[in-house]
C-alpha cells in the first residue's frame, strides 16, 4: 500500500492528536479509561442480569445502553493504542469499513435507546398505575430489538455508500477511528447528495429522538409540578435527574459534529467531541447510573458481601 495511490487498498489513521506534546501520556490515559468504562460497563450489564429485583423495565433497557457502550468503547480505542504503541498507522478498507459500519450503528442504537429510556421514565411517572401493563417484557424485548436491528440497518446502508467512493490523492484519515465525515474528506467523487441524504437520516436518528425526549420531559416535570408530595417529586426527579445527564453528555458532541456544517469546526474539534461521545460517555455512564441510584448500589453491596463470605470461608 503506498500512501497518495489511487490503487492503494487501505488508509492511514493518523491517530489522537497527532503531534500533540506527551501524546503518549494522553494515550495511555485513554487506555486506562477504556479499561475503566468496559469494565463498570460490564459489571453493571452482569449486576442487572443476575439480580432478580433488578429485572424490571428502567434496568432491563439500562442492561441495553451497558451493552452497547461496551462495545461503542471497544470499536475506536484498541485499535487507536494498537497503532500508537506499535507505530503503525494503517488500516486495511475492510477494518475501516468495519469501524464504520459497528460505530454507526451503536450510535445509531444509543440515540433510539436513550428515547425509549425517556418513554420508559414517562410512563412510570406520569401513568404508574399502567406501567406494568404497558411495559411488560414483550414490550421490552420490542424496544432492544427496534435499537439493535434499526442502527444495524441505518449503519448497514450508510457503510456501503461510504466506502463505494474513490479516495484519491492522499489516504489520511485525520481522526484515530474511521469516521464517516474524516473519510468523506478523501473522496474525490462528489459526495454532496449523500451529504444531504446523511443529513436527513441525522434528523431521523438524532433530531427525532432528541425531540421525542425533550416532549416526554415537558410532560414529566408538568405531572411532578401538580404532585402534592415533595418526597414524591423529589422521587421522581431522581430518577429522571441520571438519564438527562446521560443524554446530554451524548447528544451534545453528536448535535455539533453531525448537524453542522463540517467547515464550521476543525479536525482536532471533531477529535475532541468524538472523545466526548465515544470514550468520556461511556465511562461515566455506569459511575452516573451506579452511584445515583440506591438498588444498583445494594446489588453490588450484596455481590460484594457474598463474595467476602466466601473468601472469610
Amino acid at each position: 500500500m503506498e500512501r497518495g495511490n489511487d490503487t492503494g487498498t487501505g488508509f492511514f489513521l493518523l491517530g489522537l492528536f497527532p503531534g500533540l506534546w506527551q501524546l503518549g501520556t494522553l494515550v495511555t490515559f485513554v487506555l486506562l479509561v477504556y479499561i475503566f468504562a468496559f469494565t463498570g460497563n460490564l459489571v453493571l450489564a452482569l449486576l442487572i442480569w443476575a439480580d432478580s429485583r433488578l429485572h424490571t423495565p428502567m434496568y432491563i433497557l439500562l442492561s441495553q445502553l451497558s451493552l452497547i457502550d461496551l462495545a461503542l468503547i471497544s470499536t475506536t480505542v484498541p485499535k487507536m493504542a494498537i497503532n500508537f504503541f506499535s507505530g503503525k498507522k494503517d488500516i486495511s478498507k475492510a477494518a475501516c469499513g468495519a469501524q464504520v459500519f459497528f460505530f454507526f450503528a451503536l450510535g445509531g442504537g444509543e440515540c433510539l435507546l436513550l428515547a425509549l429510556m425517556s418513554y420508559d421514565r414517562y410512563v412510570a411517572i406520569c401513568s404508574p398505575l399502567r406501567y406494568l401493563a404497558t411495559m411488560n417484557s414483550r414490550v421490552c424485548l420490542q424496544m432492544a430489538l427496534v435499537c439493535w436491528g434499526g442502527g444495524a440497518l441505518n449503519s448497514l446502508v450508510n457503510t456501503i455508500y461510504t466506502m463505494h467512493f474513490p479516495f484519491c490523492g492522499s489516504r489520511e484519515i485525520h481522526h484515530f477511528f474511521c469516521e464517516m465525515p474524516a473519510i468523506l474528506k478523501l473522496s474525490c467523487g462528489d459526495t454532496s447528495l449523500y451529504e444531504t441524504v446523511v443529513s436527513i437520516i441525522c434528523i431521523v436518528f438524532v433530531l427525532l429522538p432528541l425531540g421525542f425526549i425533550v416532549s416526554s420531559y415537558i410532560l414529566i416535570f408538568l405531572t411532578v409540578l401538580r404532585m402534592n408530595s415533595p418526597e414524591g417529586r423529589r422521587k421522581a426527579l431522581a430518577t429522571c435527574s441520571s438519564h438527562l445527564a446521560v443524554v446530554s453528555l451524548y447528544y451534545g458532541p453528536a448535535l455539533v459534529i453531525y448537524m453542522t456544517p463540517q467547515s464550521a469546526h476543525t479536525a482536532e474539534q471533531d477529535q475532541g467531541l468524538s472523545m466526548i461521545n465515544t470514550i468520556f460517555t461511556p465511562l461515566l455512564n455506569p459511575l452516573i447510573y451506579s452511584l445515583r441510584n440506591k438498588d444498583v448500589l445494594t446489588a453490588l453491596r450484596k455481590v460484594v458481601g457474598r463474595r467476602g463470605t466466601l473468601n472469610w470461608t
